[in-house]
This record gives C-alpha cells, structure tokens and sequence, in this order.
C-alpha cells in the first residue's frame, strides 16, 4: 500500500485525536503505529487507553514535556533532535506502517527542530509508510509537501468559558 503525507493543523481541538483515531483504525487493520509525542510528557488518558494495543501501537514521548514558550534550552532542544534521529532511523528499518509525529508543527514553530528536519522526514519516507505530522502552525513548506491537509478550525469552545481541560476528553 503507498503510503502519504497528512497533516493536522490549526487552531481548533481535534488534531491529537484525529490522528490517535488512525492509529487505532490502523490497529485494527493489523498495521504497526509509532507515535512519536514531541510537546507531551506524562501520563495522559490516549497513553492509557493505547497500552491496549501496545502489540501494534508504540507510543514514545521524545520531548522533555516543560517546554512551550521562549526559547528552548540546550536540553530541550537536544531532546528533540534525539527524537528526529530516533524517527530517521525507525523510518529507515520499515518496522512501522503509520509513524505519527504528534505536536511536530509546534516543535518547529517553537525552534526545537528546523523546518528542515521535518521536511527531510518527508523526503526521507519510504514508499510504503503513512507520516501524520501534528500541531498548529504547520510550516508553508511541511503543506506543500504534504498530501493531505486538514485545519482545525476554532468556531467556539467551552474554554473561553472558563471550562478547564477533562479527563478523558480534552486529557
């Protein structure tokens, strides 16, 4: 099966969950995911729920989980590019059928990546390899290399309202 490029951006909720959703769609197919977390560290619902299929899904948290805004350190940044080669070289092995790299877009937006690092991921697939890339703030370059893209557009959400985030629905 040929594998394609997708891309989940935007403002709006539901970019982690599209892609966790092709994960588990993929699982039962029989495919093989990694989900590389590049933002995220800790123990959240999705990490729980896909131990389930941990037989075919593989869920690694790359980043150092304290970084959002600024400057990244030294470590952060190190974090990241250890993350980049780690997905460079499960690429290269063709082990997993779906790689996700979740929170990518943010992770270049924030400078702990190059735009290049992703783009050269992209290049760098294999013919037969689905890459999801995450996050808001998609790069011009990353939507033009990609296939498929969707932007979650935020008409309304209850957090404006002072609703703060739920297990199992928005954590």
């Amino acid at each position: 099966m040929k594998g394609y490029v997708q891309v989940y951006t935007g403002d709006g909720k539901g970019k982690t969950t599209a892609a966790l959703g092709l994960s588990i769609r993929a699982a039962g197919a029989g495919l093989k995911v990694y989900i590389a977390q590049f933002i995220k560290i800790g123990d959240y619902s999705e990490i729980k729920a896909l131990i389930r299929f941990s037989d075919l899904i593989t869920v690694e948290q790359l980043g150092l989980g304290r970084f959002i805004k600024g400057k990244p350190s030294k470590e952060d940044m190190e974090a990241a590019w250890t993350g980049i080669e780690k997905v460079k070289s499960l690429m290269a092995l063709r082990d997993y059928d779906i790689i996700i790299l979740e929170e990518a877009n943010i992770a270049v937006k924030c400078g702990l990546i190059s735009v290049n690092d992703l783009l050269d991921i992209i290049s760098s697939k294999p013919e037969n390899t689905e890459l999801v890339i995450t996050g808001r703030d998609a790069a011009p370059q990353v939507i033009e290399k990609a296939d498929l893209v969707t932007e979650m557009k935020e008409t309304k959400h209850y957090f404006q309202n002072g609703v703060q985030a739920r297990v199992g629905i928005e954590k």
